[in-house]
């Protein structure tokens, strides 16, 4: 472990190493191995840092069968000199923040109601537990909340310590040690006791706060949604320009807000059902009208007629109160969408002629397909050929 410097001390922000070996993986990438490294590699549900070395970018740090790898975009020069590295030292803090509250919220949830943590994941933007508990009560996501803030803010010691497996029983640890050697713990001494290899800050006032930011069930877990540190100030600063911008909108004060936006849903509603009443009186204008220039072929009265971008539920509406309004008639209606075509056939009660058949005939030269019953049936396919000769087709097929 002496050659990993982030253990040593997790505020060293660069340093200077030997290349040991240089080389590509499987994939093809280059990377380096030092003599010794401030660079943090993925491990423990805690991201890998980032930065320069020789001012190349270090684009990932993995640990391979006991080697920190560091891969460069680009190969270094020379391999036999000393190199200078350079952590970015923003995404490190942010890291020690994010994994030091993930202990203290974890270990008030599992203080206060024993709901212990059984995933961890330090996403870029928000991070998660997940809990052993199937129901979560907002009552207690805030005590817990509470709980890890006054332990922040009482700005207790975060202590470090190496030890073996035999010494583990005198630590309350919250959870066992995966690993039987080289054992590290992370210690809030009367708060919290656990294994860990992320790094930390050296007191939980470096936390600066944690919020809690929602919660959902998971299978038969819970599953916390959290920000810790300087996450919790990015995400009021991203909230309220949220909420400044739907001020101005919605011309309505902060305070207001909600109700604002709930009559606007309800306005919104509203508007919708009145469209769609209208749309209905005009469907029915325009099916009597299409009635009206019905047309007569082998005793059958035919409504026929060609569409350019209509919906296709507004063609099956179209033919429902055609069919409706007269069971002697027949609706064949086609609509040429960009490259496609839609069909609707429909029959009244009256009529004998097998709808599902029809189409599925029809269907045929276009590539289409479509399904139905004997009453009425739809489909559509490539339009390889023009609506207005689908529509003869479909006339010449019903004479059949």
């Amino acid at each position: 472990m002496e050659n990993k410097l982030f253990y040593q001390d997790p505020y060293i922000k660069e340093f200077t190493a030997k290349v040991v070996t240089q080389g590509k993986d499987e994939n093809g990438n280059d990377y380096i191995v030092l003599d010794q490294t401030v660079f943090y590699p993925t491990g423990g549900g805690q991201p890998h840092d980032v930065g320069t070395i020789e001012d190349i970018n270090v684009l990932n740090v993995e640990e391979v069968e006991g080697e920190v790898r560091h891969y460069l975009e680009t190969e270094l020069d020379d391999v036999n000199s000393t190199v200078h590295g350079v952590i970015d030292w923003d995404r490190r803090f942010d890291h020690m923040q994010q994994h030091a509250g993930q202990h203290i919220l974890s270990a008030a949830f599992e203080q206060l109601f024993g709901y212990k943590t059984v995933g961890f994941h330090l996403g870029n933007d928000i991070l998660t537990i997940d809990l052993e508990t199937e129901t979560l009560l907002e009552s207690e996501t805030l005590r817990a909340q509470d709980l890890s803030n006054q332990i922040i803010l009482e700005n207790w010691p975060i202590e470090t310590k190496w030890v073996t497996e035999a010494e583990l029983v005198n630590y309350n640890l919250r959870k066992e040690t995966k690993v039987k050697e080289d054992i590290r713990l992370v210690i809030i001494p009367n708060f919290d006791y656990n294994g860990c290899g992320g790094t930390h800050p050296k007191a939980t006032g470096e936390v600066q706060a944690i919020k809690i930011l929602d919660w959902e069930r998971q299978k038969k877990k819970t599953r916390v949604q959290f920000v810790c540190g300087n996450r919790v100030i990015k995400q009021l600063g991203q909230k309220h320009k949220v909420l400044i911008e739907l001020t101005k909108l919605l011309n309505a004060p902060e305070k207001d807000m909600q109700h604002a936006v709930i009559r606007l849903l309800e306005n919104g509603r509203t508007t919708e059902k009145e469209l769609e009443q209208a749309l209905e009186t005009l469907l029915h204008y325009e099916a009597k009208s299409l009635l009206g220039n019905s047309i007569s072929k082998m005793e059958k009265k035919i409504v026929s007629d060609v569409f350019q971008n209509r919906k296709i539920q507004e063609l099956q509406k179209l033919a429902q109160i055609i069919i409706a309004e007269d069971e002697e008639a027949i609706a064949l209606f086609v609509s040429q969408n960009e490259n496609r075509l839609q069909l609707v056939c429909a029959r009244g009660s009256a009529a004998n002629v097998r709808m599902k058949e029809l189409i599925g005939n029809a269907l045929t030269s276009i590539n289409g397909k479509g399904g139905g019953s004997d009453a009425f049936a739809q489909g559509g396919g490539e339009a390889l050929i023009s609506a207005e000769q689908m529509q003869q087709h479909l006339l010449e097929l019903i004479q059949y």
